[in-house]
């Protein structure tokens, strides 16, 4: 039998940040950001109001891009972007460069975000969903499925964050792989390489919400036949250096600082075996506890949003007033599937995980 820790109240203003997104960055961002408000590289300006074009800030974009670079291994074919309109502007944004009237892209159907992206494609071209887990709640990510080799791409969205399901195995084929990695970007090594387009919205691993990350394999550009509007088209973003109008100087900013964290924590490498000790210590918590089951299929679980409900559903709401004495935020599930979510990206640390894990204990040797 376990040993049952009693989880200690949390002091004045410490809190285990769970959040689903916007969600929690590193002390030292946090630290170093708000210094830049007030004096940013001493200065005597804000970072807030420093001009775009300065030299002071091109060093934080040129820092910020080459750190994508050396954090994802990338090679001179990949082209790194930091846009506005976040990832859901990616929906649209990425058919509008790459799928003719007449062509086919296929995608795939695993959460939410994933028919968005889905319902804004046919917009531009033909769709071919060639795999989904909906009527299951997308509880799962689906093995069996063949991808048309005559598809101009094929879409994933790589983490789910509603339903807790994250692709364990990347798919293979012939035609060009697109990814929405906004829940898991360099939470684990992949070889980013392998796909040719990949976004992000910053605000859950790489820093605050307003900027969205866009890494593209400038071979697969050019090649419709429509008009593309300028602020829209990938090349001019690439040529001005993600300066075509004003970017979101405090967000690149916030995104340079947690991306140099990273580096300095020992990259990616290093932030999956945090990130797989904390989704091991919570997973074996759930399978173990007599109140709580999880709710994604074993195989398919996410590492960065845990999701999870009580047998007893009356239990719930005792359960979330409980953990928030002890100053665990933001554990509520998304109403779609209720329950749980504790969202553990990349900068929360471990010993939050260890709090919520010993607050389920307690409170299951309370209530059994």
């Amino acid at each position: 039998m376990s040993t049952i820790i009693s989880p200690v109240k949390p002091q004045a203003g410490q809190l285990h940040n769970f959040n689903a997104g916007p969600s929690v960055l590193p002390k030292e961002v946090f630290q170093q950001a708000a210094e830049a408000v007030l004096n940013y590289n001493n200065s005597g300006l804000s970072i807030l109001e420093i001009g775009h074009r300065t030299p002071a800030f091109q060093a934080v974009m040129d820092e910020a891009i080459a750190l994508v670079k050396e954090l994802m291994q990338l090679d001179s074919d990949r082209e790194v972007m930091f846009l506005h309109g976040g990832a859901s502007t990616q929906f649209m944004q990425i058919p509008m460069n790459l799928l003719d009237d007449k062509g086919t892209a296929a995608y795939s159907d695993t959460d939410v975000w994933g028919a968005k992206a889905i319902k804004e494609a046919k917009l531009f071209g033909k769709v071919d969903v060639v795999c989904s887990s909906k009527e299951s709640n997308y509880s799962f990510i689906p093995k069996d499925f063949a991808i048309p080799n005559d598809a101009t791409y094929f879409h994933i969205t790589t983490n789910n964050t509603i339903v807790g399901t994250q692709w364990q195995k990347m798919p293979t084929s012939s035609v060009s792989l697109i990814a929405d990695m906004s829940s898991d970007i360099l939470s684990r090594k992949l070889d980013f390489n392998s796909f040719d387009l990949i976004y992000a919205g910053a605000q859950k691993n790489m820093g605050c919400a307003g900027v969205n990350l866009v890494v593209v394999n400038k071979n697969i550009l050019g090649k419709v036949k429509r008009a593309i509007p300028t602020i829209m088209d990938y090349r001019n973003h690439i040529k001005e250096g993600s300066m075509l109008n004003t970017p979101p100087v405090f967000a690149v900013y916030i995104a340079m600082l947690t991306l140099r964290w990273l580096k300095s924590i020992g990259g990616v490498n290093a932030i999956e075996k945090i990130n797989d000790a904390k989704a091991a210590l919570l997973y074996n918590e759930i399978d173990s506890n007599p109140l709580f089951k999880g709710t994604a299929a074993k195989e398919d679980r996410s590492k960065m949003n845990v999701c999870f409900v009580m047998h007893d559903p009356s239990l719930e709401e005792k359960f979330a007033a409980y953990a928030k004495t002890l100053g665990i935020v933001a554990i509520k599930g998304h109403r779609s599937v209720g329950g749980f979510r504790a969202s553990i990206y990349n900068a929360l640390p471990l010993s939050s995980v260890e709090v919520l894990v010993n607050a389920m204990k307690e409170f299951a040797q309370q209530h059994t």
